[in-house]
């Protein structure tokens, strides 16, 4: 099995546009590798999903590279000093760190299954709408907080916010949930503003995906080279380019609008997915 150029631009695209919206880019990555004719549940094209995440990880570095120094400045100088320990840049860091681990223990765990079974297009339909559910709670509850102006900012986050978004974070595993979905929302509840838990959902994707990316490219690295090392590379620089203007324009987006933008869209593609596959057009996997 190879991919053509054709192919590659087309999925980088795809990964870049919907990594970091809340959407689900590994659900619209399997819709479009199968309506691309891939075999979805491949252990190469599962791989490769992965793998190209890299370019997007790679435009979060890039966008949010003063903040990154920062966040480690912080948390270098908090291990040196109890006073450093003080600043709140110490525990934002220590909640991205805290709220990594459980997506890395899990996604081992389970990949099996991850790249497996659950990628069905079944899956993704259902989990695009029944997330979606979710992420509509996370903004009413969102809207009473910030009508008694109880929302927090980025300076006010906790190592226990952290560890929660970091649980949630874990059921974006699912394809058509949404890692950057179950992230925002789960900020949301917690009570931060929208915009602080969107950068927090930034922040996190960082080592989460290039965790995932580096493994599947060890892991896989014999039946990558089936769908061509340069094709790879399209992909991954496809991705960066898209993902970078995305970033940019989802934090502006978030700062006037509402994530209930996104949840009308997951329903009415999830509907859209049910009934071609109920119909048998489509078939799962």
């Amino acid at each position: 099995m190879t991919l053509t150029y054709l192919d590659s631009v087309i999925l980088g695209i795809v990964e870049g546009l919907t990594e970091f919206l809340p959407v689900s880019s590994t659900g619209h990555l399997t819709i479009v590798e199968k309506l691309l004719g891939l075999k979805v549940d491949d252990k190469a094209v599962t791989a490769y999903t992965a793998i190209i995440q890299l370019g997007a990880i790679a435009a979060t570095l890039i966008y949010f590279w003063r903040d990154i120094v920062r966040l480690v400045r912080a948390w270098g100088a908090g291990l040196a000093s109890a006073q450093a320990r003080t600043h709140h840049d110490y525990q934002l860091a220590w909640a991205v760190i805290v709220g990594s681990i459980p997506l890395g223990i899990v996604g081992f765990v389970f990949r099996d299954l991850i790249s497996g079974p659950l990628r069905s297009l079944w899956v993704v339909a259902v989990a695009l709408i029944a997330w979606s559910v979710v992420m509509w709670l996370s903004e009413s509850r969102h809207a009473m907080l910030e009508r008694h102006d109880e929302t927090r900012g980025e300076g006010e986050v906790t190592l226990r916010d952290g560890l929660l978004i970091g649980l949630v974070q874990c059921v974006a595993l699912v394809p058509g949930v949404s890692r950057s979905g179950a992230t925002i929302s789960a900020g949301l509840f917690r009570g931060l503003d929208r915009v602080t838990a969107t950068r927090l959902s930034f922040f996190m994707a960082i080592p989460a995906l290039t965790a995932a990316g580096v493994f599947e490219a060890l892991s896989e690295r014999h039946d990558l080279g089936l769908l061509g090392v340069g094709q790879m590379g399209v992909g991954i620089l496809v991705s960066f380019v898209v993902a970078y203007a995305s970033i940019a324009w989802l934090l502006r987006f978030v700062a006037a609008h509402t994530i209930t933008s996104f949840v009308w869209y997951r329903v009415a593609l999830g509907v859209v997915l049910l009934v071609v596959l109920g119909t048998g057009a489509l078939s799962a996997t």
